[in-house]
């Protein structure tokens, strides 16, 4: 009689090992009907990509606490169809914090995705804040803790990053270029954050290379920054790839409807790395994951983990997969 087949999962991670899977963009909007449009596009796509709603950028002055409202309105809407829908809130010392927090948990906090929260200065405000939105949990009597995501972009919190990606509640490290470069005082030149710029000025490289490596330590997810031209599909795609192939990022920041389609591409295999994976993933599931030679190569549990990773990544930006492998590994109660 043959034995069950053991699914990757089980097989090649270990307890606690394996990262949560997000969407491999990220896009932000903030003007109600940019936010509106962004979640029909969310709706049309899938959930290829999450929507930050946005509470910093996007509120007018003054009006903070209406947007909020609005914001927690359109995450409890029907327009959230998929659940990939987070909120970025001010920073945690800006006199809106609390009440934002207040007001999108109370409202919304069964359909948030997660919280971004932007510009701490050290691990300090990362403390600061997750203290300050679990007891606003606590209080509404949510079910589960929402996610937390922090955006890097002070020296500070550079300087704190690994110890950052260690703390429990954090999910997700964003990389805040503008910030960032605008932290220097002119040191670094406006070319820092050009799109061509930012892959080549140390100090920028230095700042990415150093929070890929503290999320891919903690098993969170490193996040790319912008790439501000908007319409240059070639620039953004070039961008992405370096971010993905280049410097271990796993999600990638939009900030325009023309940026995601590039991003979400970029991001995904190429077909000859998904067919080398299903063949290397599905002979080491009949070899019971004991070592394997394929095309004169040896693979053994290391490398199984690459290629089920590379597996994960294609279901996640929805590449086409052999229907024997969607219905083993991604739809076993279809199966």
């Amino acid at each position: 009689m043959t034995s069950p087949r053991i699914h990757p999962r089980d097989a090649l991670l270990d307890a606690g090992e394996a990262a949560v899977l997000l969407p491999v963009c990220d896009h932000y909007a903030g003007v109600e009907v940019r936010m509106r449009k962004s979640l029909e596009l969310q709706a049309e796509l899938g959930p290829v990509f999450d929507v930050t709603l946005d509470c910093e950028d996007g509120a007018p002055i003054g009006g903070e606490a209406e947007h909020a409202q609005l914001v927690a309105e359109l995450a409890m809407s029907a327009l959230n169809r998929h659940g990939r829908v987070g909120a970025r809130v001010h920073p945690v010392d800006h006199a809106s914090f609390e009440q934002e927090v207040e007001t999108l948990i109370s409202r919304a906090g069964s359909r948030l995705a997660y919280l971004m929260v932007p510009k701490p200065r050290h691990l300090a405000d990362v403390q600061r804040a997750a203290d300050a939105i679990d007891h606003v949990i606590r209080v509404h009597g949510q079910g589960q803790r929402v996610p937390l995501h922090f955006l890097v972009e002070t020296h500070g919190a550079l300087r704190d990053v690994d110890a950052i990606a260690a703390h429990p509640r954090v999910e997700s490290l964003s990389f805040g270029l503008m910030d960032f470069v605008s932290a220097h005082r002119g040191a670094i030149p406006a070319q820092g954050m050009s799109v061509r710029g930012q892959f080549s000025h140390p100090l920028v490289l230095r700042a990415k290379l150093e929070i890929a490596a503290a999320c891919h330590a903690h098993g969170k997810t490193p996040s790319h920054s912008v790439v501000t031209e908007l319409n240059d599909r070639q620039a953004i795609a070039e961008a992405a790839e370096k971010a993905c192939r280049e410097l271990g990022y796993t999600r990638m920041w939009s900030i325009h409807p023309n940026q995601i389609r590039p991003i979400v591409e970029a991001f995904a295999p190429t077909a000859a790395e998904v067919d080398l994976a299903v063949e290397i993933v599905t002979a080491a599931q009949s070899a019971d994951w004991a070592p394997i030679r394929h095309r004169d190569v040896l693979h053994d549990r290391a490398s199984y983990r690459y290629f089920w990773q590379v597996l994960e990544r294609a279901h996640r930006t929805r590449q086409p997969l052999p229907a024997e492998v969607r219905l083993a590994f991604f739809e076993p109660d279809l199966a």
